[in-house]
């Protein structure tokens, strides 16, 4: 979904429909998710816009008269933009930015954005009407609301892989909705209990009480306490402050005991969360004493949500699961840098932030029989464990092939590229391979380009250029044709960068503006030592939206010696 454009408006075009507005108004596309707000918003809510764009406009904005987020299937809102009609209200509330509730009357209707649907929110001067402080006793579900909450529950959860995410989100549905205080322990992988979670919300804002929150003590097997019992996957229970002012059967009843007399909890429902394979731990939900203790029936509630967490925590461990072992295998795949007299070399790989960490970018650095050091910089097409296997194989093959003959570079990738055909999984890549080897005091660089983007060669002084010489087809083509080779001398001083697209390549701008950022910063960090060089480059250049892996391969080469001109 496009970002709204300022036009389109029930099929017509209009620039900056919502600017001529005095009354807040709001725009949300075909999902609901707020894509524009005007300056009304902020004086009747105190929402800056970029607070609000991306958000959900129902669980942002829409509250009761108490401040607890309206069920959907209850919202007259919500109703009007599904069934893709105009409706308004004489009283809505509105969360304020500052946590209270604003009442409002509100209009909806359906819109076109730029080329998709959507709605116009329109919310008039405040209602004259008295809002109650968010202070009175959690709402009961109807059996509605309770599908619909399951329904959100799954839908929220699943989406994410991330952990702490997913308990996030779990936290915002249920506070204040179900319950005053959500609290989440979890087994770890060494089934070492952890109190991930205490939070309650005061004014309509989530509060996390940090100091509440740590290790707890083992779980034996013989403690007959809910809280223990739920860790152990054996039952849901109700509780409450009396039921932990009996001595103590274990330590982790003397930090329940301590948990209800902090958080003044008057009834409490726990119940495990369960995996696959195994209990992952155990969600608390409670209640103060203004708030309707919990029945039976939240209980049954209570373990549906929890069924659903722990299919969501499941997949979360289990991606991060694959995510350490991807990054094990690619540590290992790259290689130590040599050392090279007066040369400084210098390399950093960055795993893809949203595919499986793991990719098909490559460096590599190593010492050839006669004395010349090889450079390769490379990319097999691909974000996942296949690209890194092969990534590995062609790494592989080619220091084979250079370091078993004396051939110039573009005489290698030739015999590299006939062989990936019958042995490599990778079925297109990019590469840089250089020779860079020490001629009566000089340094010079013989390369071939394999598709690949242009080494940067980078002086003393901040001049920059780069090396656009030798280039030829990328690996897996199976053209026949000719690899060119080019050779330059590098200056004293000089910093040579090998590096991959990820490094500057954007959805947003054309790859050229990428590589002019990139000269523009190298130039202005020509004098930075060679680690601080690579560093904050990877800072500067690499673009936020980028979901590739970064690699990068620098060599510094040494100063003229005091006295010779160069």
């Amino acid at each position: 979904m496009s970002a709204w454009d300022g036009s389109g408006w029930g099929g017509t075009r209009h620039s900056g429909v919502l600017e001529p507005l005095t009354a807040a108004a709001y725009l949300v596309n075909d999902q609901g998710i707020i894509v524009r707000v005007n300056a009304g918003v902020t004086r009747l809510l105190g929402w800056r816009p970029e607070e609000l764009v991306g958000r959900d406009g129902h669980d942002a904005l829409h509250r009761d008269a108490h401040g607890h987020t309206v069920p959907r299937a209850q919202c007259e809102m919500m109703q009007a933009f599904i069934g893709v009609r105009t409706g308004q209200g004489e009283r809505g509330f509105f969360v304020h930015r500052g946590g209270h509730v604003v009442a409002s009357s509100w209009l909806v209707t359906p819109c076109v954005i730029g080329d998709e649907k959507g709605a116009l929110v329109i919310l008039h001067e405040p209602a004259d009407v008295a809002v109650p402080r968010p202070t009175t006793s959690t709402a009961t579900l109807d059996e509605l609301d309770r599908l619909a909450l399951l329904a959100e529950t799954t839908t929220r959860l699943t989406s994410t892989l991330d952990t702490d995410e997913a308990l996030r989100r779990l936290v915002r549905l249920l506070i204040p909705r179900l319950a005053d205080w959500a609290i989440v322990d979890l087994l770890t992988e060494s089934r070492e209990v952890r109190r991930s979670a205490v939070v309650t919300h005061q004014d309509g804002v989530l509060v996390h009480r940090e100091d509440l929150q740590g290790p707890l003590p083992p779980v034996p097997e013989d403690s007959t306490m809910p809280l223990s019992r739920a860790l152990r996957g054996a039952a849901s229970a109700l509780a409450g402050p009396d039921t932990y002012q009996a001595p103590p059967d274990s330590l982790v009843a003397v930090e329940q005991r301590r948990l209800f007399d902090a958080t003044d909890m008057r009834s409490a429902a726990i119940a495990p969360i369960r995996g696959l394979r195994e209990v992952l731990g155990a969600l608390t939900l409670g209640r103060a004493a203004h708030s309707a203790p919990f029945t039976d029936a939240d209980l049954s509630l209570l373990e549906d949500i929890t069924r659903r967490t722990g299919l969501a925590l499941d997949n979360a461990r289990l991606y991060q699961r694959q995510r350490r072992v991807a990054e094990t295998m690619q540590r290992h795949l790259l290689p130590q840098l040599p050392q090279l007299p007066d040369l400084a070399m210098a390399a950093r790989y960055v795993a893809a932030p949203h595919a499986s960490h793991v990719g098909g970018d490559w460096y590599d650095a190593f010492r050839l029989r006669d004395g010349a050091t090889a450079l390769v910089i490379g990319d097999v097409v691909g974000h996942d464990l296949d690209a890194a296997a092969g990534m590995a194989q062609l790494r592989n093959m080619l220091r084979a092939f250079a370091w078993s003959q004396e051939a110039s570079p573009s005489r290698i990738v030739e015999q590299l590229d006939h062989a990936a055909e019958h042995i490599s999984e990778a079925s297109t890549a990019t590469l840089v391979l250089g020779r860079l080897e020490a001629r009566q005091g000089a340094w010079r660089l013989h390369w071939t380009n394999a598709g690949h983007l242009p080494p940067l060669l980078v002086a003393p002084d901040g001049r920059t250029r780069f090396l656009e010489q030798a280039n030829g087809l990328l690996l897996g083509t199976r053209a026949r044709l000719p690899r060119p080779d080019a050779m330059v001398d590098l200056p004293p001083g000089s910093t040579l960068l090998l590096h991959t697209d990820g490094l500057v390549e954007s959805r947003r701008r054309p790859i050229d503006e990428g590589l002019g950022d990139l000269r523009e910063h190298a130039a202005e960090l020509a004098r930075r030592p060679l680690e601080a060089f690579c560093d904050e480059l990877l800072e500067r250049v690499r673009p936020e939206d980028n979901d590739d892996d970064v690699a990068l391969l620098a060599l510094r080469l040494p100063d003229a010696p005091a006295g010779e001109d160069h």
